[in-house]
């Protein structure tokens, strides 16, 4: 299946660079950090073969554009969701299903919270909603995501550590995050490393919303029992017997319509294990 590359303008001055492929009706995917759209050439190519399939850099990644964030709100995830509509619309789509990973995957949570009448079905890979994913992080176990608390800093210092030595900086999370490492080939690797190093900034304040302005946005959600409406699919890995948490009832609260599952590839799951995150999907979009 050959996927056509375009940009597509979706909010001002921002174009997102996307890969579209196949007819049908349409599937979203999102991809996670610290990576592309190249993420899903798996899962994407058999999808293709009778939905519509688009899969984006999100803002601040691979090709697409990287505004400078000047007020804490260029790279919330409201306005990542928002992009994601912009572009689905851009095609001709007003509801489509949604699939994101780790990154992409809290800008489809949000997606799926501001924007329930555009998301028809979600599809959420190894993530909590930010709210739980701080709550969950206690102690020395929440060691393993130090990275979140570095990219949590006020500007300058997270970018000028990480500008030194990005390929180290991302390279330890790709070596890291997979349990098997041929499923991220060298030539991808190579990409993934090239887009990361030319993104520390944006990176960056995709990151830092996390810790402001999306955990706001979470707690009033919350607060006001918003949840999301449509069937949702979530595969992870087994982090709550890691940092001693019971997944599931995290994800029922703000997902009625659940199916949960843990996974035992590692990660980058759709790389990895992609019959599985393929089969996953189908199930979902048959619901």
């Amino acid at each position: 299946m050959n996927f056509d590359l375009q940009r597509v303008p979706v909010a001002e001055n921002v174009s997102l660079n996307v890969a579209v492929a196949g007819s049908g009706t349409p599937v979203v995917l999102l991809h996670g950090f610290p990576q592309t759209h190249l993420m899903w050439r798996h899962v994407a190519a058999d999808l293709a073969a009778d939905h519509t399939v688009l899969c984006p850099d999100l803002r601040g990644y691979g090709d697409s554009d990287k505004p400078a964030d000047t007020d804490g709100q260029a790279y919330s995830k409201r306005t990542m969701a928002s992009d994601v509509v912009a572009l689905a619309r851009a095609f001709g789509h007003e509801r489509f299903a949604l699939a994101g990973h780790d990154r992409g995957a809290l800008v489809a949570i949000r997606a799926g919270l501001d924007h329930p009448e555009a998301v028809s079905h979600l599809a959420i890979l190894d993530v909590l909603p930010t709210l739980d994913m701080w709550n969950v992080l206690h102690g020395t176990s929440a060691a393993v995501a130090f990275h979140l608390y570095l990219m949590a800093q006020p500007p300058g210092l997270p970018e000028q550590l990480i500008g030194a030595a990005p390929d180290a900086f991302f390279g330890y999370f790709l070596d890291l995050w997979a349990n098997d490492p041929a499923a991220i080939p060298a030539d991808v690797r190579a990409a993934y490393l090239e887009a990361s190093r030319n993104a520390v900034p944006s990176i960056v304040a995709d990151y830092r919303a996390s810790a402001t302005i999306d955990v706001e946005h979470d707690t009033a959600d919350r607060e006001a029992g918003n949840h999301l409406r449509m069937p949702v699919t979530v595969l992870q890995q087994d982090w709550g017997a890691a940092l001693g948490y019971d997944a599931t009832a995290l994800w029922r609260p703000w997902a009625p319509d659940l199916a949960h599952r843990t996974v035992t590839c590692g990660h980058f799951m759709a790389e990895e294990a992609p019959a599985e995150v393929v089969k996953a999907l189908r199930e979902l979009l048959d619901r």
